[in-house]
């Protein structure tokens, strides 16, 4: 080997080296989350983060006196960007279910977001009950809890998986199943882009929970994470992210009787 290839390749290994160093010392705190959830994860028109999970994840970093980036992961990728030590944490709309459990740790909960149904116009149906009789049709999208409850539950109707919310809702505008079963924020959404074609009941189905996710035995994080957020709900600052980007969703689920998603 030539005297100039050997002095290249000290130079590459030692900035190989200063860069991991750097990343090593690095004090940002990293947020995972899947950008295609409004209003609480979704890309602006500059192609940022924005919503309910960016402003909070925001306070968070401030809080832990870190400085913040978010990186766009598709949902299904996020649990092993964690693991691996891609980003900190997921603020991504995620329900702390007993199967992810197995893999991540969450923090205390902050949302409250039921199985909800959107319901077709052309639909008699009103209740969870209507939804049990034999011969309806449910749409839920594909590997969602909605698509476990249908099926656990839901014996007598007719389960049709589609693998994305816009199919879903087409099914119900259209008329060509019953209702959707998904959470009450998309239910809300969903429902108030097609006032004249659906219904929105938003009587949960069965209450879940969303909660920030943290890598196994990661005990100082977490510890952390849940005291900022009981010192971020005294400060009413879920109220204010509701205030901020949810105004709609929290009159309807008034006009309702249900209590808000944020009070748990």
């Amino acid at each position: 080997m030539k005297f100039s290839e050997i002095v290249q390749k000290v130079i590459a290994l030692v900035s190989l080296t200063c860069s991991l160093v750097s990343c090593g010392r690095s004090n940002k705190f990293v947020i995972g989350m899947d950008a295609t959830y409004p209003p609480f994860e979704v890309l602006d028109a500059r192609g940022e983060c924005s919503g309910v999970s960016v402003d909070l994840g925001r306070a968070l970093a401030a809080h832990l006196g870190r400085e913040v980036e978010f990186r766009n992961i598709k949902f299904d990728g996020l649990i092993t960007a964690l693991k691996s030590g891609g980003i900190n944490c997921v603020i991504s709309s995620m329900t702390a279910n007993d199967e992810r459990r197995k893999s991540i740790d969450f923090s205390e909960p902050y949302v409250k977001n039921g199985l909800a149904m959107l319901v077709s116009e052309k639909s008699s149906v009103q209740s969870l009950d209507d939804i049990k009789a034999p011969g309806r049709k449910v749409v839920v999208r594909l590997g969602t809890t909605g698509d476990a409850y249908a099926r656990d539950f839901l014996k007598d109707a007719k389960v049709i998986a589609l693998d994305s919310d816009a199919a879903c809702v087409l099914e119900v505008v259209n008329g060509n199943v019953d209702a959707w079963i998904y959470d009450q924020i998309s239910i809300m959404l969903y429902h108030d882009r097609q006032p004249e074609a659906t219904r929105a009941l938003l009587k949960p189905l069965r209450e879940e929970f969303w909660a920030i996710g943290l890598r196994q035995g990661d005990d100082d994080l977490r510890g952390k994470v849940n005291e900022f957020l009981k010192k971020f709900r005294a400060e009413e600052g879920f109220a204010k992210l509701a205030d901020k980007h949810l105004t709609k969703e929290k009159k309807m689920m008034a006009a309702q009787g249900m209590p808000f998603v944020f009070d748990l």
